[in-house]
């Protein structure tokens, strides 16, 4: 039996991850921030899946919390087979709107605490000879619109550099981009979603069967849905400046108001 380690395991992505691998027998290790939160749901799993789930509490905004997943992943006697990086968050309102201590914070979880848990995790990994990384990230990063779609363009292009690095070894990466996903993502931001046409949805449970299904094939990248790679392909068509534009103004419809 392998094991799963996932960051932001209590809801969204990062739950329809842990109810997927949990079915399919992985023992997990959850990470995040609420402890009665993680409990319930490591409960849940292994009283309805027979699985081992164990909890780790870690704010992946601070060092200790980082090193304290880091070290997890290294450990040799209990290998991690499998880890998501899915523990991330938006900031509500235009660039200079947002405080720099936000944007700090979130650059500190989506960009920092992704390299040192993906470097932890496939050093034990390479010496194995097998494992698997997946690093949530976003349809943002192909769109320049403000730090949160930055930082997803940093998971991609880190995500697939690393994937060539270690080809060969044993270690698959990929990074995962999904459009707008039903969690409780736009809440905790205070994010109003009731403008975003029904269509851009997606489900969080398909959203990891694409994911797995793509990470089974070696793929680098997965985009889990044929709307959003005809939207992502229709995209590279557009020049630069005048996506900038468009991306500006879908933001301002779609996005915080």
């Amino acid at each position: 039996m392998t094991t799963a380690l996932i960051t932001g395991s209590t809801a969204g992505i990062g739950a329809a991850f842990a109810r997927r691998l949990a079915a399919d027998g992985h023992d997990l290790v959850l990470v995040a921030r609420d402890t009665k939160r993680l409990r319930e749901q490591a409960t849940e799993l292994h009283d309805r899946h027979g699985i081992e789930a164990e909890v780790l509490t870690a704010d992946l905004a601070a060092d200790a919390g980082i090193e304290a997943v880091a070290a997890r992943l290294g450990d040799r006697r209990r290998p991690v087979d499998l880890l998501v990086n899915n523990a991330g968050f938006g900031n509500k309102g235009r660039y200079l709107e947002v405080s720099l201590a936000d944007e700090l914070r979130m650059l500190k979880v989506h960009c920092e605490a992704v390299l040192r848990l993906t470097s932890a995790a496939t050093e034990a990994m390479r010496d194995r000879g097998r494992g698997g990384v997946v690093n949530v990230a976003s349809i943002a990063a192909f769109v320049p619109r403000g730090t949160y779609g930055a930082s997803k363009a940093w998971v991609v292009q880190f995500t697939q550099g690393v994937a060539r690095d270690l080809a060969g070894s044993g270690v698959r990466l990929m990074a995962l981009c999904p459009g707008f996903v039903r969690t409780e993502f736009h809440e905790r931001a205070g994010m109003g979603t009731d403008n975003i046409p029904g269509w851009m949805w997606l489900d969080a449970d398909k959203v990891v069967a694409s994911a797995l299904h793509d990470l089974a094939r070696g793929r680098t990248l997965s985009i889990p849905d044929p709307r959003y790679k005809a939207l992502m392909g229709a995209a590279k068509l557009v020049p630069r400046g005048m996506l900038g534009g468009l991306s500006s103004r879908t933001g301002r419809k779609y996005g915080p108001q």
